[in-house]
């Protein structure tokens, strides 16, 4: 298993590759507590689909799969496989509340747009790939 663990930048050292908002690692920090699944973390991921071409993943993972980037930030350990990390570089994770409820979301520099919803987004203003996400916001 080869695994890439990032370390807290400090000073000049490059910033993370991705990081989790203060609040969003409370709440990731309880949601893992309450797994039972020891030294779990949060596996964020992009997979195809969606409205806009690209789909957000988030999920509670105790594995650390070969090629994986591992970060720990604000005492939460999130993992990003090799195909998801280049879409993710530099997003932060968080959890938002609104009149409808909370939940995860990823603010991410690399998206040039995103959907209503907020759970797809696109990198490059094309079309999206596959033919994908031509659907709306609950189709996916």
């Amino acid at each position: 298993m080869t695994a890439t663990s990032l370390p807290e930048p400090r000073g000049d050292v490059p910033a993370k590759a991705i990081s989790i908002s203060e609040f969003g690692a409370q709440k990731a920090l309880a949601i893992l507590a309450q797994s039972g699944k020891e030294n779990a973390g949060v596996r964020v991921f992009i997979k195809s689909g969606g409205c806009s071409g690209y789909q957000y993943g988030m999920a509670i993972d105790d594995r650390e799969l070969e090629g994986d980037t591992i970060v720990v930030d604000r005492g939460v350990k999130l993992l990003v496989d090799r195909m998801s990390l280049p879409l993710l570089r530099g997003s932060e994770v968080d959890f938002v509340e609104n009149m409808m409820g909370g939940g995860f979301t990823v603010h991410n520099p690399n998206a040039t747009s995103s959907c209503g919803c907020g759970h797809s987004f696109r990198t490059d203003g094309a079309q999206s790939p596959d033919g994908q996400g031509s659907g709306g916001c609950g189709s996916f």
